[in-house]
């Protein structure tokens, strides 16, 4: 199971965000590549950047930054944040970035049929939910669309992995909701990345269960900023070093 370490980015900074809400902002650093730099030097494989200008607006803003973090770190990169048509999945796939999470767009029937076949290898769906209902827009929004629901039409449409954040726990440092995770993946055969509410090495612990279950990977942000969760701790808590990193295992 893989520890992914989470990076923010919102006006070129590295932020936090307590449940979505930008008026609960943290800024931890001005320098994106910076801190990607420090996460990579732990042996991750993989880190989640999220674009929150191009989440709240409807389109990416922050590639140029993500650019030169793909050309300074070993670690693979994955991106999410306002990617809402195709021409912009081929702008971060020819970026480097080696996977794209699709989040409001995922909603779009149509559109996620037809970017699974083009680009299934590389899309990851990103499930947003507070209440099991999925939320969109930066979360701005709730749909009425449960979580298991989007899981289910992903599944269907050949989608291998599925990024889960419990809104209500994200930012919160109060623990991950793990009966809701439980359901999730007890509910599909698809991969699934626990984010929101991970806040000390016990609560990766009380995760590290559901891997038989399909759990195949933690994202850990306010954590790691605020220093409750010690990386290092961490990935010897989920298997060790990470074989992901380019060049030394297999693709993510």
């Amino acid at each position: 199971m893989q520890i992914i370490p989470a990076i923010d980015i919102r006006e070129g900074k590295v932020v936090r965000l307590i449940q979505g809400d930008v008026g609960l902002e943290t800024v931890y650093s001005d320098s994106p590549v910076a801190m990607a730099e420090k996460w990579a030097s732990f042996g991750v494989g993989l880190i989640h950047i999220v674009d929150l200008d191009g989440a709240l607006e409807g389109s990416l803003k922050n590639l140029p930054i993500v650019k030169e973090i793909v050309r300074s770190v070993k670690a693979k990169i994955e991106l999410g944040g306002g990617i809402r048509d195709e021409a912009t999945i081929k702008a971060v796939i020819d970026a480097g970035v080696d996977k794209v999470i699709i989040g409001t767009k995922a909603l779009d029937e149509q559109f996620l049929e037809k970017v699974a076949k083009k680009f299934r290898e590389r899309i990851i769906v990103s499930v947003d939910a507070k209440e099991g209902m999925v939320h969109s827009r930066g979360w701005v929004f709730k749909t009425k669309i449960t979580a298991v629901d989007l899981v289910k039409k992903a599944e269907g449409l050949g989608i291998g992995r599925i990024n889960y954040t419990d809104i209500s726990k994200d930012g919160t440092l109060e623990g991950p909701n793990i009966k809701s995770l439980q359901k999730l993946v007890n509910s599909t055969e698809i991969d699934i990345v626990a984010a929101g509410g991970v806040s000390t090495i016990d609560d990766i612990k009380n995760l590290k269960p559901l891997e038989k279950d399909g759990l195949v990977g933690i994202i850990v942000g306010k954590a790691l900023y605020e220093n409750t969760v010690d990386l290092a701790e961490a990935i010897r808590v989920c298997g060790g070093a990470d074989p992901m990193v380019k060049g030394q295992g297999v693709r993510v």
